[in-house]
């Protein structure tokens, strides 16, 4: 059962008129951007492709003016993948940099143990209040480390969306389908609009709190975790338009079904798609949806970044920005994601600090993994060393200095698995092993579409060079992951948690759904409330007695509209 996190708190009662004097301390407020430590902004988009992004492919279609303007400022990674190639195990990973295997993180409804130190756990030691706003997909515990969540999530805390091992020819009624291919086009609005349009409002406003609070207040990590562009493939007609008489790109690899690779069919078929012939109209209306909402991230990122530099906390801001995982969009007849081919499993990587580090791109292999102890370091700390670490910092690489790492390596056991699903990314070559399916090697530099596995077309044995690197990496995925016992972990995992959801259901249904706490007795005017905070609330900057800005950011005269009035 979840813990009881979300009790509301009783509103304190007035014990003094503290609206009737100013303390003394008012003057010595900071101005807003002093802190010593660094504040951090970390944008995460959901199933966003990096191959489709004009950062990282210039001819792209899709419109991403304020990433674009990121980029040029950013330390930019060219080749970051995810953990793994779906929500939650992806996530827990990053937040974790502990592998899916190692924490339990199986599928999109396992929870992992609230004792796994998280970079919100590192950052809370180094005083930073760490708020979380948007999805993470926390199964159980709803704040891993997280001081602050602004909001709920926008899929289900429990484990209602199990995968079965056990009857791997059953499509469950939750995995992807068709429709959203099918229904592809413009919405007036969406249940994902509604969730990106409050979680936009609750950062911003955290923003705005976080100004105008009082001496001596902690640097801020914010996570703000958009649910676009996530299918299904709809968008308001505001971005839908951004794309009229724009001739979409079709895919650029089409394979025929019975010529897809073992795990590919059964995607296909786990998604309701093998049967599925969709025209190049449906195609392209799909891509312009996610487009559109692409393009609709794109402006979140923009007003996020422009709220930074309106209260004059972008010099004093580390701006980091990814995604979960891509989606294929119809490439080799596949799409949204759970696999390792380059539309799903590589991320966007952004990490924009200038007064440090200057832009520049990276080309080495690296993965969302790699942020905890990147965050570790970027904060003067380091993961615990009695502790198991996967993840590699990234801070070589930030500082354009030899050292850094060129490796990522990847697990995957959910839908459309039936067995552990693994992946090495190592230099030039890509490296993915099944026990169901066998392994595949692609040579990323001589073919980056992935059209020629060596193993499948035979050249891994007619070509002695090759040949060795597909032993070695065989040889390595077997010293690295015992698959009989991963396996026997996550049937048992499997198992337990389906019975357990069995019984929740009957009865009584007890959520355990995040339910962030928004007391309206704290807000605005309110008679317990110190003068000092009413004063710092009611407007930003402050200004003196003739409405002037003043630069010290302190209080010097009342504020009109904080009280009395």
């Amino acid at each position: 059962m979840a813990p009881d996190l979300n009790s509301l708190p009783m509103s304190p009662a007035p014990a003094k008129p503290a609206n009737l004097t100013r303390s003394s301390t008012a003057a010595a407020v900071p101005p807003p951007g002093s802190e010593k430590q660094p504040n951090i902004l970390y944008i995460i988009a959901d199933q966003l492709a990096a191959p489709l992004l004009k950062m990282y492919n210039p001819s792209s279609q899709i419109l991403t003016p304020n990433l674009d303007a990121l980029a040029a400022r950013s330390v930019q990674f060219d080749s970051a993948y995810c953990p793994s190639p779906l929500c939650a195990p992806s996530r827990m990973s990053m937040i974790t940099g502990l592998l899916p295997m190692k924490i339990g993180a199986f599928d999109n409804a396992a929870q992992i143990g609230s004792e796994v130190p998280t970079y919100a756990h590192y950052l809370r030691l180094k005083r930073y209040h760490t708020v979380l706003a948007g999805k993470m997909h926390f199964v159980g515990d709803q704040l891993h480390g997280y001081e602050t969540r602004l909001t709920t999530d926008i899929y289900p805390g429990d484990f209602g969306w199990v995968v079965n091992w056990d009857e791997p020819e059953t499509r469950l009624e939750w995995y992807h389908n068709a429709s959203s291919i099918l229904q592809a086009g413009v919405c007036v609005r969406s249940n994902q609009l509604d969730y990106d349009e409050e979680v936009m409002y609750r950062s911003t406003q955290f923003l705005y709190d976080h100004v105008r609070e009082g001496p001596g207040k902690r640097p801020f990590a914010l996570t703000v975790s958009l649910t676009h562009p996530h299918d299904p493939y709809t968008i308001e007609e505001k971005y839908w338009d951004l794309y009229e008489g724009v001739d979409i790109e079709l895919p650029k690899v089409r394979i025929p079904k019975e010529e897809q690779d073992p795990h590919s069919k059964r995607l296909l078929k786990v998604c309701d798609l093998w049967d599925q012939d969709f025209s190049d109209e449906q195609i392209k209306r799909a891509r312009r949806a996610y487009y559109g909402a692409v393009s609709y991230v794109d402006d979140c990122v923009g007003k996020l970044l422009d709220t930074l530099k309106r209260l004059k906390l972008d010099q004093n801001t580390i701006v980091i920005f990814s995604g979960d995982h891509g989606d294929m969009l119809g490439e080799r007849g596949l799409w949204y994601k759970m696999n390792y081919f380059e539309g799903s499993a590589r991320v966007p990587l952004l990490v924009s600090y200038p007064q440090r580090f200057t832009p520049h791109r990276v080309t080495a292999n690296v993965s969302t993994l790699d942020l905890l102890p990147t965050l570790c370091d970027l904060v003067g700390t380091k993961p615990s060393p009695l502790l198991p670490m996967d993840g590699v910092s990234l801070l070589p690489h930030l500082e354009n200095r030899p050292g850094g790492h060129d490796e990522v390596f990847a697990e995957y056991t959910g839908e459309g698995t039936v067995s552990p699903l693994m992946m090495i990314r190592r230099g030039k070559w890509k490296f993915v092993t099944c026990p169901a399916d066998g392994s595949q090697l692609y040579d990323m530099e001589a073919d980056p579409l992935e059209l020629e596995d060596l193993v499948r077309s035979g050249r891994a044995k007619q070509d002695e060079k090759i040949r060795r690197v597909l032993e070695d990496f065989e040889r390595e995925a077997r010293e690295r992951w015992d698959f009989e016992d991963i396996t026997r972990q996550v049937l048992l995992s499997q198992r337990k948690r389906r019975l357990v959801w069995a019984a929740l259901t009957k009865g009584k249904f007890t959520s355990w759904d995040y339910d962030p706490v928004d007391d309206g007795r704290e807000k605005y005017i309110r008679s317990h409330i110190p003068l000092d905070d009413l004063e710092r609330r009611a407007r930003y900057p402050p200004v003196d007695e003739f409405g002037r800005v003043v630069k010290s950011g302190a209080i010097v005269v009342d504020q009109a509209g904080s009280h009395g009035e």
